[in-house]
């Protein structure tokens, strides 16, 4: 469970008993989770629409003595999720104590089966509207622009590498160095926004996604993340939990459901998708920079 999954577990169990004041103060972390380490005690508090006083309250409620104990002990867990906090706990495999570390091929087997239960849970963090209106929004734009910053990268690059073979006119927006205002500045009411956001996030995307949305763009919102203030100009969120105690995030099931998404898309518009993936196949031919044998 993440910092902030924790957080929102923790309100949740104690959100019946809270009065009405203490909710304004729980939506407003619920909605800024990821971003709580930005504001200070009195902005949260603004957000609410309550006092300072309620607000040192309603901390004192979830068991911290004043809110810089309440960040502090977020600062504490966030960095408990790096790689290098993970491969720490992950030093000592089990069983290595009495003199018996697991296999690698036991291991392997291990990880194989967590990133099986990721792919079968898939479908349930998702659903038949979220999907429909994805498809219909990537199939209808004029043009797709889609982002993805660190990690997210990758994730973004493989959904422009297939996207743009049954579609025309898709864009990796963070592909140019040093020109992202340029690109940004294209966009308009016509077009999608394909946003890719998994820890550890950019802070860079949010305003991308704000001048996006500014411009009329419909919003796309691949996330790991299961309350994000991004959603907030989002057309569709496409949730797609990936954490757990590996040392690295698993990605396989986004990039399943990515795979997914284009596959759907070429049998959605099958004459359109088939015609454009035959140019592409015949510019290949004449270009011979495939090799075809291997």
């Amino acid at each position: 469970m993440t910092t902030y999954d924790a957080l929102e577990a923790q309100i949740n169990q104690c959100y019946g008993e809270f009065s009405g004041t203490d909710k304004k103060l729980a939506d407003v972390l619920l909605s800024r989770k990821s971003e709580l380490l930005g504001y200070s005690a009195t902005e949260l508090a603004d957000l609410a629409s309550v006092s300072k006083a309620s607000a040192a309250r309603f901390f004192r409620r979830l068991g911290y003595a004043d809110f810089g104990a309440f960040r502090q002990a977020l600062r504490d867990q966030r960095a408990s999720q790096s790689p290098l906090a993970k491969m720490d706990r992950a030093a000592t495999p089990r069983g290595a104590r009495t003199g018996a570390a697991l296999p690698a091929i036991a291991r392997l087997q291990a990880h194989v089966q967590l990133d099986a239960h990721r792919l079968a849970a898939l479908p349930e963090q998702l659903g038949e509207r979220v999907l429909d209106t994805t498809l219909r929004e990537l199939a209808d734009a004029r043009r797709v622009w889609v982002v993805g910053y660190r990690n997210s990268f990758m994730l973004a690059f493989y959904a422009n590498a297939l996207l743009s073979q049954v579609r025309p006119e898709v864009y990796l927006l963070n592909e140019q160095a040093g020109k992202d205002a340029e690109l940004i500045a294209e966009i308009d009411s016509k077009d999608v926004l394909f946003a890719v956001d998994f820890r550890r996030r950019a802070r860079r995307l949010a305003p991308i996604i704000t001048l996006a949305a500014e411009a009329g763009a419909k919003i796309i919102l691949l996330s790991d993340a299961p309350v994000s203030a991004l959603t907030t100009h989002a057309t569709a969120v496409l949730r797609c939990s990936h954490h757990g105690d590996q040392v690295f995030d698993s990605y396989v099931a986004a990039t399943s459901l990515v795979n997914f998404l284009a596959a759907a898309m070429a049998r959605r518009a099958h004459k359109r998708a088939r015609a454009r993936m035959a140019r592409v196949e015949r510019a290949h031919d004449l270009l011979d920079d495939l090799d075809l044998q291997a």
